[in-house]
């Protein structure tokens, strides 16, 4: 008996549709896998070991079975949300990230320092050649001033290179302004808000890792508000975006950017010890340092001496369940600790108090007392404070220029 292969022969198919819909449910095989559409390849399915027949589908539908097509179906119009915004499919097109890199890449820089081992990226945000980056591969961390007297290399992904300057460091952001002389156009990327993300967006890390130009990391959102002591890091408070994109040596510096193609965060760091732990300086928070630069030629952060935690219901249920004499309140700033000799002493705060305004302003958070400071050092602030036993006080401060290592 002749037996005959047929290794790599085609069969075409006509299915029809009630067929062809069942098909797209997941089911299982005869080694209890279940299979789902998402596992659907144009030619062939692989599973483990277990090969999976997949046979194409004659477009033509057949005489005796009538589809429904889009516009048998009615859909109903979604529903505004309470802010009056009108939701979106939020679906991740096949172009949905090249599109997005398409926008920004072209701005993205590598950027490296003259006779040094120091690389990493940027992005030019502004026509005239300013580059977003960090501080730490710019600055001389130690003596903090500039490396290579403040002259950084700089390649486009066009190939062109320029000598850059560095014209300011903030090396407690860990933010950097770069400045290149174009007399051709320079691609420029645009700002976008961090304050827009949420846990689960999708985001783009670009730049040039390990000197490899170019390249693209896509992942989500995982925390928008990942506090610098949850890190174990020292000094000042900061805030940083943490997502699961890739990120290596030579990342740094470069943008981290929505589906829009924004750029969101300015990405500065990983965990060595972990996979899919990275993270990003806030683009709001860069704006900000921009303008000081700008204004001050460097940040100016007014300093009050008091360890603040931000309050809300289940804390102060906690906290009133701990100690009857906590204050009544619903929501404000706690100051649990108040540093001997600060302008907070001073200003006669004790350990326990609550800031429920702040310059005539209601506040519930340290970031909304650090706003209303905004640069303003040696200008007196009215604070109202609720007590133990809900003593009520108004508190004048005059905040001090803080020293970011403290």
């Amino acid at each position: 008996m002749k037996s005959e292969s047929i290794v790599g022969s085609r069969i075409s198919l006509s299915i029809h549709a009630p067929l062809r819909e069942s098909l797209l449910l997941p089911s299982k095989t005869p080694h209890g896998l279940t299979l789902h559409p998402s596992f659907i390849s144009s030619d062939h399915w692989q599973l483990g070991n277990l090969g999976i027949f997949n046979s194409r589908v004659s477009p033509a539908p057949s005489e005796d079975i009538k589809e429904e097509t889009p516009r048998d179906i009615k859909k109903e119009a979604p529903a505004e949300g309470k802010d009056g915004t009108k939701p979106t499919c939020g679906c991740l097109g096949r172009d949905t990230i090249a599109n997005a890199v398409a926008k920004a890449g072209p701005a993205v820089v590598h950027l490296s320092v003259p006779q040094g081992t120091s690389v990493g990226s940027g992005t030019i945000i502004d026509a005239d050649g300013t580059i977003l980056t960090c501080a730490h591969f710019v600055v001389d961390c130690r003596g903090k001033r500039p490396m290579s007297k403040g002259k950084v290399d700089v390649k486009l992904q066009d190939g062109r290179t320029f000598e850059g300057t560095v014209l300011n460091a903030d090396l407690h952001s860990d933010i950097a302004i770069v400045k290149i002389n174009s007399k051709t156009p320079l691609p420029t990327a645009k700002l976008g808000s961090s304050s827009k993300l949420r846990p689960g967006d999708w985001v783009v890390a670009m730049g040039c890792p390990l000197t490899l130009q170019n390249t693209v990391t896509a992942g989500i959102v995982s925390c928008v508000d990942r506090k610098s002591s949850d890190l174990g890091l020292g000094g000042m408070r900061r805030e940083y975006l943490q997502t699961d994109c890739a990120i290596n040596g030579g990342n740094s510096g470069g943008p981290l950017v929505n589906v829009d193609g924004e750029i969101v965060g300015v990405n500065i760091m990983k965990l060595l010890a972990a996979d899919g732990l990275s993270f990003a300086v806030p683009v709001d928070s860069v704006a900000i340092i921009i303008e000081h630069f700008m204004k001050n030629g460097r940040v100016v952060r007014p300093w009050l001496g008091l360890k603040m935690l931000d309050l809300n219901e289940m804390i102060i249920a906690q906290l009133k369940e701990r100690d009857p004499t906590f204050p009544d309140v619903s929501k404000g700033v706690l100051a649990p600790v108040v540093i001997p000799g600060s302008p907070a002493d001073r200003a006669g705060f004790l350990p326990g108090d609550v800031v429920i305004k702040f310059d005539g302003k209601p506040v519930e958070s340290i970031k909304e007392i650090t706003e209303i400071m905004g640069d303003r050092v040696g200008t007196p602030f009215v604070a109202d404070v609720k007590r133990a036993n809900n003593v009520l006080l108004t508190l004048t401060v005059v905040p001090e220029e803080a020293n970011p290592d403290m």
